[in-house]
């Protein structure tokens, strides 16, 4: 369905679509006038060291002394004090109606609390926050005192920032207003396209003649054919690829990827054709979208649970931001799965993946040759950067490159799950006509740069797939293949001396259990335990395990236990499980050898992606993330074609297979 074809049906359906804008816009104008405008107000506060800081202080049995040690323990229960019931109460009675929080201050490395204030009379929000700012101070005070601290022991708050002038808060009274605009529009949309649907339907039945239906239905096809779902993938691939992952959006965080939103806008293109019955899902290709549907409920259900706890300002805006990456997936796999009518164009999707994915590897050359990160290098009006700051990353004396992704991790990741389909496409019969440069360059480029990351991630990965492609394969191309690995592990050890003993010691490091990195990851297994036994089945929510609230996982299977729960790592398994499986049922049903290489990709590819999410948190990058469940919903979508063309088992009606039957002549044909 093209664009004027969308905008021919919402012409045609304009009673529809202009009252629904209409009623949003007015209720938009009456929520700006009825709302008030919000005020907020900051102070800042330091905690200072007692006057005995010099001398060696006793503990008392209660880190809240903590005198001439560091103040950020003492700081954190002193947040957690004013966040209670308790002091809320008391602060009510002293006057502070209005919300207030209190956190460490933004980007300060020593204890700096931040207090806000926020309400609708601005002298009423001024009062409150010196009022707050002052109740800080008693409250450290009265701490101190029941934990028996001597006065030349005694810790005090300085403030650093007094009460600002209540600054107004237009930006959630304007998300109020886009709010009601936005689902009136959309509504109108829906059912401008639900009523098109109804009249089309009314006029297939009054139809006079079947010859008439089969023309109007293939001129539909004709049209449909000039945007299809691997036009709008192509899109996202080329955002996903070629713009830097940590520009986002504002407002969005780390959801709000050109490449996300673009996805959505696939999704709304989908529903539009599917309602109007201009596109339907393609037969056998149900599996996915049922495993995602899996995924779905217990992302909402960990929702819910985040929703009945008492959660901070940041894990319901990250909660928030988890649908909408949920809804990013959801909507991948529904373009692939059943947006796919033809088996000629998920090829083409597949080959145009592995080329945008060997630019990207290429550009990872740039990046450890010059020893630099050209995303720094790029500057888009209108995103700025998810993350505070990305510096390069260097091991041993060499700097790991990121290319346009947000991390090395990420970027030997994507590039693991993606090597299995560059070698299929290497080998395939169809390219044969090409140059070996275009078959064998994407094979080349992505496979040297794994090791150019300098990580086990990237090496195991890389790993995976020759153990599983190159086994499967005649003995004469196995140890052809196997010979060029030995000669590129040479080449790797002139061309870039070091590397190959930089990695070979990461593993022996790991191996013995002397690596400083291991070691922080096992240490932090014991520490996901009390969030797991807090809510084990659905989790604290989708999302809201923040490395700047908690710490870093680098698991996505402890992550998924900290955020879903049990119900959440079920659902993760099933999903990846399912890629396994698809890959290898493509295999067994193929009736050509390129096809059973094809499967043997997709089980490499799901294989690689089970192994590698214990060691980094693999659905947290929104580029890993997307290439992910791109390739475990056209797995999918090849079983379904696959499935199709497989011969039919035979029956007692037709014991002979549809081949081994013998044509029936005209004059053997009975006469009604």
């Amino acid at each position: 369905m093209t664009i004027g074809e969308i905008l021919a049906v919402l012409r045609r359906r304009w009673y529809v679509m202009v009252p629904l804008t209409l009623i949003g816009l007015l209720a938009a104008a009456h929520l700006y006038r009825s709302v008030p405008v919000a005020y907020q107000s900051q102070s800042s506060v330091a905690l200072t060291d007692s006057k005995a800081v010099a001398e060696l202080a006793p503990t008392f049995g209660n880190p809240i002394s903590n005198a001439g040690g560091s103040l950020v323990v003492t700081a954190d229960v002193l947040i957690r004090t004013l966040s209670g019931t308790d002091a809320a109460r008391d602060l009510n009675g002293l006057g502070v109606t209005d919300p207030y929080t209190v956190s460490f201050a933004a980007n300060a490395s020593g204890p700096i609390l931040t207090l806000t204030v926020t309400g609708t009379d601005r002298e009423k929000v001024l009062r409150e926050t010196n009022i707050l700012t002052g109740f800080a101070g008693e409250q450290l005070g009265a701490l101190q005192a029941a934990a028996k601290v001597e006065p030349a022991y005694l810790v005090q708050t300085t403030p650093v920032v007094l009460p600002q002038t209540p600054r107004p808060q237009l930006k959630s009274r304007y998300q109020q207003v886009l709010g009601v605009i936005i689902l009136c529009t959309t509504a109108g949309f829906a059912l401008s396209f639900m009523t098109e649907s109804l009249v089309a339907a009314l006029r297939r039945r009054r139809a006079n003649g079947s010859s008439g239906v089969r023309a109007w239905r293939a001129h539909r096809r004709a049209r449909g054919r000039q945007l299809d779902a691997v036009t709008l993938l192509s899109g996202y691939l080329a955002l996903a690829f070629f713009i830097p992952s940590n520009l986002t959006l504002p407002g969005m965080g780390g959801v709000g990827t050109p490449a996300n939103v673009f996805a959505l806008l696939g999704l709304f293109w989908y529903l539009a054709a599917w309602i109007t019955g201009r596109i339907r899902p393609a037969p056998g290709t149900r599996l996915p979208r049922v495993v995602m549907c899996l995924l779905a409920v217990s992302v909402l259900a960990s929702y819910l649970s985040n929703a009945t706890r008492a959660s901070s300002q940041k894990e319901v805006l990250a909660a928030d931001r988890g649908l909408i990456g949920l809804l990013v997936w959801v909507s991948l796999a529904v373009l692939v799965s059943a947006g796919i009518q033809d088996r000629s164009r998920l090829d083409v999707l597949l080959r145009r993946a592995v080329v945008m994915g060997a630019v990207v590897a290429a550009i990872g050359y740039y990046d450890f040759f010059t020893a630099t990160n050209i995303a720094d290098k790029i500057s888009i009006p209108g995103l700025k950067s998810a993350v505070a700051q990305i510096t390069a990353l260097d091991r041993g004396s060499f700097t790991r490159p990121r290319s346009t992704t947000a991390q090395p991790l990420e970027f030997g990741g994507m590039l693991a799950i993606l090597l299995p389909f560059a070698v299929q496409q290497a080998f395939d019969p169809v390219r044969r006509h090409l140059s070996a440069w275009r078959r064998w360059g994407p094979v080349v480029l992505m496979g040297g740069a794994l090791p150019l990351t300098v990580s086990r991630t990237s090496i195991i990965g890389a790993l995976i797939v020759v153990l599983v492609m190159v086994l499967r394969w005649k003995p004469q191309r196995r140890w052809t293949a196997i010979g060029l690995l030995m000669v590129s592990v040479a080449c790797f050890k002139v061309i870039v001396p070091g590397l190959i003993g930089t990695i070979t010691t990461l593993f022996g490091s790991f191996l013995a259990n002397s690596d400083s990195s291991t070691q922080a990851r096992t240490v932090k297994y014991t520490a996901i335990v009390p969030y797991l036994d807090e809510r084990p089945l659905f989790g604290r929510g989708f999302g809201t395990f923040l490395p700047e609230l908690f710490f870093f996982t680098d698991n996505q299977y402890m992550l998924t236990l900290a955020e879903m729960g049990l119900l959440g790592l079920i659902a993760l398994l099933v999903l990846l499980f399912t890629g396994i499986h698809q890959g290898g049922a493509i295999r067994r049903l193929a009736r050509t050898e390129s096809d059973r290489e094809l499967g043997q990709a997709f089980f490499a590819s799901a294989l690689v992606s089970l192994v590698i999410s214990a060691t980094f948190d693999a659905l947290s990058f929104p580029m890993f993330a997307g290439i992910f469940f791109l390739t475990i919903a056209a797995g999918g979508s090849c079983l379904g074609f696959v499935r199709r063309e497989a011969p039919q088992p035979p029956t007692v009606e037709s014991p002979c297979p549809p081949s081994a039957q013998p044509p029936v002549s005209p004059s053997r044909v009975p006469v009604p």
